[in-house]
């Protein structure tokens, strides 16, 4: 059985800390290094519903993409929620380790596992890292599908294979136009149109797409825009990188059993549309 500084060794070589973005907090955030671990638990969030999960589970390591103190801290007083999660894992023997920018930039990161998810072949990162001479890591990434499908089709799909959310997936853009090439981006994703753009793809599916930037980019080109839940878009990248420290732990021989959270941890939870005028809408 490895002890936690092995193992935060290992994550450290697949999602480098270095590559983070100066404002992101990764790594670890509590836990002693010489404790063992044979239990590790993958989520998108460290909230207290996850924290609770891994008791449950009896996990020695959490691992999440999000940040519990993203802007730093001055106490961790139980009085407030992310205090309470650190007493929780603390108090259970539990670490917590984030991977957050520097796993989005990974190769294979957060943007292939989504691609993944639809079915997606990636030709290449959206933004490609100056850094990596082979041209692989990067944020977002740029995929084709096997044949050119309707939007209409092509949304179908993402709602049918990202987790279900109350949001669900909204779209902007002609339904029937045709889709064939596509930029993802997982996680907020409204600060690469111009890269989307000059990427010339049919269509582009992230998250958090607000009012101004979407109108503006669908001003600027007739480029389909797709809106899915942030936790949605992120949530595939979970067993992708369960799957990755296996095969750490395979090499190793450590026998880590890893697991991946099933919780759905988006803040949203319902979602009204606005009666049709035949059902009784004002006009």
């Amino acid at each position: 059985m490895p002890e936690l500084s092995d193992v935060i060794t290992a994550l450290d070589s697949l999602w480098p800390r270095e590559r983070a973005e100066a404002w992101d907090a990764v790594g670890p955030v509590c836990g002693d290094p010489s404790a063992p671990v044979d239990r590790v638990l993958f989520a998108v969030d460290p909230v207290q519903s996850v924290a609770d999960e891994a008791v449950a589970l009896g996990a020695g390591l959490l691992v999440t993409h999000h940040p519990l103190y993203l802007r730093g801290t001055t106490s961790v007083a139980a009085d407030t929620f992310k205090g309470r999660v650190v007493h929780t894992l603390i108090r259970e023997g539990i670490a917590l380790y984030v991977a957050h920018t520097n796993a989005d930039r990974a190769d294979p990161g957060v943007s292939d596992a989504l691609a993944a998810a639809l079915g997606l072949r990636v030709t290449g990162p959206l933004v490609p890292d100056p850094a990596d001479p082979a041209g692989r890591r990067g944020l977002g990434r740029l995929c084709e599908l096997e044949r050119p499908v309707a939007l209409r089709e092509f949304a179908a799909l993402a709602a049918e294979r990202l987790p279900a959310t109350a949001q669900g997936v909204r779209v902007a853009g002609d339904p029937d136009r045709p889709v064939r090439t596509v930029a993802v981006c997982g996680g907020s994703g409204d600060s690469l149109f111009a890269e989307v753009r000059a990427a010339g793809v049919d269509a582009y599916l992230t998250a958090d797409l607000r009012h101004h930037p979407v109108s503006e980019a669908r001003e600027h080109a007739p480029l389909a825009l797709l809106d899915a839940a942030h936790w949605a878009t992120e949530s595939p990248w979970c067993a992708q990188a369960a799957a990755q420290l296996d095969a750490v732990s395979a090499r190793a021989g450590w026998h880590l059993r890893t697991h991946v959270s099933r919780l759905v941890t988006d803040p949203w939870t319902t979602h009204h549309t606005a009666p049709r005028a035949s059902e009784g809408a004002p006009n």
